[in-house]
Formats: C-alpha cells, sequence, structure tokens
C-alpha cells in the first residue's frame, strides 16, 4: 500500500534527489506534471522547452527502471489542470491524500506555490556545495560581499584545488590568463549533439503545435536528454576542448557559437549532471597533467564560485532583489532582442545565435546583450524576463542575481564591485565582430560611429556622481570631465539620436 507522494520538479532530474531518499519504493508515489503554468509564466525558446519536457519524460522512464510508481503527467493530457498546485490536488483525489514530499524548489515563485500546499514536508536541496542558509551565515554582518573571498572559502572547504591550504598553481585566480582574443586559425570542435529518439520527436511535435509563436529555432534539435548522454557530452568537452577552454573563455568569433565552451549548464541546472562530480574531475585532469591550471580553475571557479555565489545571493535577498533598480532604467527591452534586426554585428549575431541554440556564452551575455542594455538604459525587470526565457540554462535562482546584479549593476553593487559597461574598444579586442560591421568602432561620435562608443559615454555623462565614487570607475568618469564642451554635446547628441530611434 501507498503511503507517500513525492512530486519530482522539471529541474529535479536525479536519481538521488533528497526528496526520494530513504523512501520505500513499494510505498511510494511519484508524481511528475508539465502543466501550463510553469511552461508559459515567460515566454520560454522552443528548445528549452523541449529540453526540459523531453529531459522529464526520459527522468521518469529512469526511475521506473529503478523500480519506482511514478505518474506522469503530460501538458496535453486530458484533464491536465494546468497547475502544480491543481495537479497535486488532482492526483489526491485519484489516490488519496497521502502526505506530499518535495526536495524545496529553485525558484522562489515555485516555493511558494509548494508552501501553499496542504499536508507537505519540503527537504533541502543537498546536490550544492553550499546550503542558503550556511551563505546567509557568511553573508551577514559583512560590509561588502565580494565572490572572491566566497571562492576562496569555498576552495578551502571543499579542497578542490588546493594543496593543504594552499591554492595550487601558487594563484587563486587565473582570470588573467583567461582572456585571450581568439583567432581564425583555431581547430575548434563543437559540443556533442544527440539525435531525437522517439520520445523527443514527440515532444518537438508537442511543442510545434502548442508553441508555434514562441521565441527560438526548435530544430535541428541536438541536446542530450538523458543523463548517460549528458555526462557524455561532459566527457567530450574534457577531452577535447577543456585544455583551450581557460585561455579562450572571453573570445568570441562570427559564426562561432561555442568554441571551447562546455555548453553543458542546461544538462547541470536541471539535474542531469552533478556539479561535485563535475568539478572532482576537472580538479582530477589538472593534477594528472591533462589540462593546464588555468583552465582547470577557470571552469571550476564558475561553478564553485558564481553558481553557488549567485544562488546563495537569490535566496538571502528575495522576493525583493527581483525588484532593484538602483540606476533607474526604464526603457523597455528593444524589439532588437526578439528580431535581431540590427546593423549592430555584434548584437545581430549574439541574438541570432540565440534564437538557433537557445545558448550564449558568458561574455556574450554579460558585454554585448547585457552591456547594451546597461548601457541604454533597459528596465532590469525587462531584461530578467528576457534572459529567463531566451537561455535553456535560465533558471531564476541562476539567471536573476547574473542579470540584477552582474550585468545592470542594479542593486547598486551587492554582488559586482562596478558596472559591466564597455565601449566598442572592448569588443573589438575580443571578438571579430566588428570587422566587415557597417559601424566604425574608431569613431566617438556621428551616424557611423559604433553606437557601443557613444552610448558608453552617455552612460558615463548620466551616472557621473555616482561613478565617481566608484574606485573602479573613478577614472572613466573623470576622464568624461576632460572632454571638450563641444565633445561632450556631441556625444550626448550621437546618443539622443540613436536612442531615439531606437525607441
Amino acid at each position: 500500500m501507498k503511503n507517500q507522494l513525492v512530486l519530482i520538479l522539471g529541474d529535479q532530474l536525479t536519481p538521488a534527489i533528497s526528496s526520494l531518499r530513504g523512501l520505500d519504493p513499494a510505498r511510494t508515489r511519484v508524481l511528475m506534471v508539465e502543466v501550463a503554468a510553469e511552461a508559459g509564466y515567460v515566454a520560454h525558446h522552443r528548445k528549452k522547452l523541449a529540453f526540459v519536457f523531453s529531459a522529464m519524460r526520459h527522468f521518469a522512464a529512469e526511475l521506473r527502471t529503478d523500480g519506482w510508481d511514478v505518474e506522469y503527467v503530460r501538458l496535453d493530457d486530458v484533464g491536465n489542470s494546468g497547475s502544480l498546485a491543481s495537479e497535486i490536488e488532482r492526483f489526491r483525489r485519484r489516490y488519496g491524500q497521502l502526505p506530499l514530499r518535495v526536495t524545496e524548489a529553485g525558484e522562489h515563485r515555485v516555493a511558494e506555490i509548494l508552501r501553499s500546499v496542504a499536508d507537505v514536508t519540503i527537504v533541502p536541496d543537498d546536490r550544492f556545495f553550499i546550503s542558503s542558509g550556511e551563505f546567509a551565515a557568511w553573508a551577514e554582518g559583512r560590509s561588502q560581499l565580494r565572490m572572491e573571498h566566497f571562492y576562496r572559502m569555498m576552495r578551502r572547504r571543499t579542497g578542490l584545488l588546493m594543496d593543504g591550504d594552499k591554492p595550487l598553481g601558487g594563484k587563486w585566480n587565473f582570470d588573467s590568463d583567461n582572456r585571450n582574443a581568439a583567432t581564425r586559425d583555431l581547430m575548434m570542435t563543437r559540443p556533442l549533439q544527440f539525435a531525437p529518439d522517439g520520445v523527443t520527436r514527440e515532444v518537438l511535435a508537442m511543442v510545434t503545435e502548442n508553441f508555434p509563436d514562441n521565441f527560438g529555432t526548435l530544430e535541428p534539435f541536438w541536446f542530450a536528454v538523458t543523463r548517460s548522454d549528458a555526462r557524455a557530452a561532459f566527457e567530450d568537452f574534457v577531452s577535447t576542448r577543456l585544455a583551450r577552454f581557460g585561455d579562450y573563455q572571453d573570445a568570441m568569433l562570427v559564426g562561432e557559437k561555442f568554441l571551447y565552451h562546455a555548453a553543458i549548464a542546461h544538462y547541470l541546472n536541471a539535474g542531469l549532471l552533478d556539479a561535485r562530480r563535475l568539478c572532482w574531475v576537472v580538479d582530477s585532469a589538472f593534477r594528472t597533467g591533462k589540462i593546464p591550471i588555468n583552465a582547470a580553475e577557470g571552469f571550476i571557479r564558475q561553478i564553485l564560485g558564481w553558481r553557488e555565489y549567485v544562488r546563495g545571493i537569490y535566496w538571502w535577498r528575495m522576493p525583493g532583489y527581483a525588484d532593484e533598480n538602483a540606476l533607474g532604467a526604464s526603457r523597455p527591452l528593444p524589439a532588437l532582442y526578439w528580431t535581431g534586426d540590427t546593423d549592430m554585428t555584434c548584437l545581430a549575431s549574439c541574438v541570432a545565435q540565440t534564437r538557433e541554440e537557445a545558448y550564449a556564452h558568458h561574455i556574450q551575455r554579460l558585454m554585448v546583450t547585457g552591456n547594451f542594455a546597461l548601457l541604454v538604459g533597459v528596465d532590469p525587470a525587462d531584461l530578467h524576463r528576457w534572459y529567463l526565457a531566451v537561455y535553456a540554462d535560465a533558471y531564476e535562482w541562476v539567471e536573476l542575481p547574473n542579470t540584477i546584479g552582474m550585468s545592470q549593476f542594479a542593486d547598486g553593487g551587492l554582488l559586482a564591485s562596478k558596472p559591466y559597461a564597455a565601449s566598442g574598444a572592448y569588443i573589438n579586442r575580443m571578438s571579430d565582430y566588428c570587422r566587415g560591421c557597417r559601424y566604425d568602432v574608431k569613431s566617438r561620435t556621428g551616424a557611423n560611429a559604433c553606437p557601443f562608443n557613444f552610448l558608453y559615454w552617455d552612460f558615463i555623462a548620466r551616472h557621473a556622481t555616482m561613478l565617481r565614487a566608484n574606485p573602479r570607475m573613478r577614472m572613466a568618469a573623470d576622464s568624461w570631465m576632460r572632454f571638450s564642451d563641444a565633445e561632450r554635446k556631441n556625444v550626448r547628441a550621437s546618443a539622443r539620436n540613436f536612442l531615439d530611434a531606437l525607441q
């Protein structure tokens, strides 16, 4: 007889998930549901929807193979009520009022839904290196939060890339070695790709029918949707691209969507991969001489450092964190973020890639689409919803702090020490986007000037008082004041003309 109900969410596709641990499969019913409320709270990329639904269906099959009794509700099943809470209630009407057990949700919105359900036990999600409570204890009372301090604490705590209490390689951070610009003579492989099986083809047809107007190209669909394939994709990255990942992780090239990046974050965030295993595999690859230290440290810092840090900030500061807007930005998200209709090659390339792959690497997000939004003053909530919708790895706990704090400086410096604002010179240095672009990256003003140039200085002018108080931005603010009156006038006029046309 069954005496326990366990709900598995779409980003909890892990056999050892805490909600199942210690339970008897013979006495447990597992519920998994595809619901319209979760599929439509933002207009998710169609590839993202297909990935999540197919991965969920394959995970349900994996659980059944392991002996669990799984009730799986598809999006288009007759009677599907469309929301998590109502599907739990519908299940209980059919099978009795079983007590519900669920691993804590990754998103605040879903956590509130689960807390409203009767007779529910919410257990911690221990797939992360540090709990949200432990992070809050670390953060409380500090005059200033910095990821580097957190990261060093986590290295000591885990032993990753450590020799006793000392960092391997003699430094904590090799970021200065990870800024090489890519060149066309590099030989680059692609992430491992997988042909859709029958289950995935059914999902693709369902997404085509139910989400015809959503952003994004659905096919070709090549994502891994099973644990074994996700692990194969990671192992392929380790053997073919990781050694050069460190050198070129900030580089961008027209038509090269992946360079040496892993492109596995969506597998990790959905639960198909385990963060601890990834980090220890990379640690071992360095210790056995297979990869250089800057590659190992750069990869581990993204997971042990940034991923854990932004999750900690998310749960520490929500729900109010989503409304932060320290710079008072209010411009609606420009249509080009959906259409890619712009003469700016960098933006057009990043949007086109996002449409095709539901993927862009961190510098494309931070220093192209994010930088542009920051400079033109896009409402950070609008940009947040766009990032959440268009990337397959985007869940609010990881995406929101990266947008509000890192990209848009909307939290006033809680997460990042400076606004990540840059002119066209940065993009020109790290990419080949500027070659052949109709705009001149060397010009600051005028109709042919790179918009990033006059928008950057217009941003500095708008926020000069605040920026002068920031040690990392004071030089830029002072430089603006040394411009001649005529040059300042020309910069502001170029920006105003561009923004009027953008609106």
